[in-house]
């Protein structure tokens, strides 16, 4: 379940830090929060779908590791995009 163009551009348009930036942690991280909201609600519709299930696992792992990185690097950054994601309630 791929994200739609205009939703992909208006989530880098969000989060990026500079006039060219596609691929900064931010704009990973609120990419990959946005295809996990998606496929949390595929399974409400399909739960045996085990295969997307392991597939939402590494893209959790994936999203773990950049917000690591992310709390490393700017720790003020990093609070100010769990806020705005709404990620550790």
């Amino acid at each position: 379940m791929p994200l739609t163009k205009e939703k992909t551009k208006s989530l880098i348009d969000e989060f990026k830090v500079s006039a060219k930036d596609s691929g900064s942690a931010p704009v990973q991280i609120s990419l990959i929060t946005e295809r996990i909201n998606v496929l949390s609600g595929h399974f409400k519709k399909a739960p045996k779908d085990y295969g997307s299930r392991q597939g939402l696992l590494k893209l959790v792992g994936r999203r773990k590791r950049l917000l690591n990185y992310l709390k490393q690097q700017d720790a003020d950054g990093y609070s100010k995009l769990i806020a705005r994601l709404d990620l550790r309630k």
